[in-house]
């Protein structure tokens, strides 16, 4: 499976990270957190990404394409002109970055990425949050469902999307930011048949997919949830930006599996 990321918004609520880069580029720990993203599932053995560009698009395709400069000891030779590499830090990854546009929201950006997934079910998230989730067993739970989408259920402190989830895990409603109580929220870390790419509409760009496509789905009975019970946090502030650092500088970031060196089998 191939894994979207979105990151092209504005990251207007973390404008003191956002006016020279974008938000997935900011930094956790020295990398950014859309790197710590694709760790996570990388860790699963899923490596082929792409990357939902559009507010200043230019820095994330900049970092993948001199990603092994960046962690990797170099000798410059300025007078010969040559560039020596002695030791190559880098990852199993294969990154498509498609600009999807300045303002385009997120549903048209998911639209846009139609064509690069060959009719085949996909793994889709958000390119600001992490989480300990079971990348395996998520999957499980929306092949069982046997429905068009599943989305990570999470409780956080009621400020996203509301849902309301029956018994057997079916979603019966979707409701964009209502009025927070302790309902559980979409987390991201989605499973997605083709199928939903009919429930956008292609010749828009304003269409976001957490208000008609998900309330549409749910309505028809195609949308599932998987309970992560574990951890969830957003990097939509500066808090959350601290929050998550300080956890990663006192090697206690539970999002961070690879950091245990365990081996992991692809299923």
């Amino acid at each position: 499976m191939k894994v979207l990321i979105l990151a092209g918004g504005l990251g207007t609520r973390l404008s003191e990270e956002t006016r020279l880069i974008p938000k997935p580029m900011v930094e956790i720990g020295g990398k950014p957190i859309l790197w710590h993203i694709m760790k996570i599932y990388s860790y699963f053995g899923f490596n082929d990404f792409i990357i939902l560009t559009g507010y200043k698009s230019h820095v994330i395709k900049d970092y993948f394409v001199n990603y092994y400069r960046q962690y990797s000891d170099i000798t410059v030779d300025m007078l010969n002109n040559t560039v020596e590499i002695h030791k190559m830090q880098t990852e199993p990854w294969r990154v498509t970055m498609l600009y999807t546009g300045q303002i385009t929201m997120t549903g048209s950006r998911i639209k846009k990425a139609q064509k690069y997934l060959n009719n085949e079910p996909f793994l889709l998230t958000y390119g600001d949050g992490v989480a300990d989730i079971d990348i395996f067993e998520l999957i499980k739970c929306h092949k069982k469902s046997k429905k068009y989408l599943t989305l990570s259920a999470v409780k956080p402190s009621g400020k996203f999307g509301a849902i309301d989830i029956d018994y057997d895990g079916s979603i019966k409603s979707f409701s964009e930011k209502p009025k927070g109580d302790n309902n559980m929220i979409n987390g991201g870390f989605m499973v997605v048949e083709p199928e939903v790419f009919n429930f956008i509409d292609d010749k828009r760009d304003d269409v976001v997919f957490e208000k008609e496509p998900l309330e549409n789905l749910a309505k028809a009975g195609q949308l599932n949830a998987y309970r992560h019970e574990g951890f969830w946090y957003p990097m939509d502030t500066l808090k959350g930006k601290t929050e998550l650092t300080k956890m990663w500088e006192e090697n206690r970031a539970p999002w961070a599996k690879w950091a245990d060196k365990k081996e992991v089998l692809h299923v």
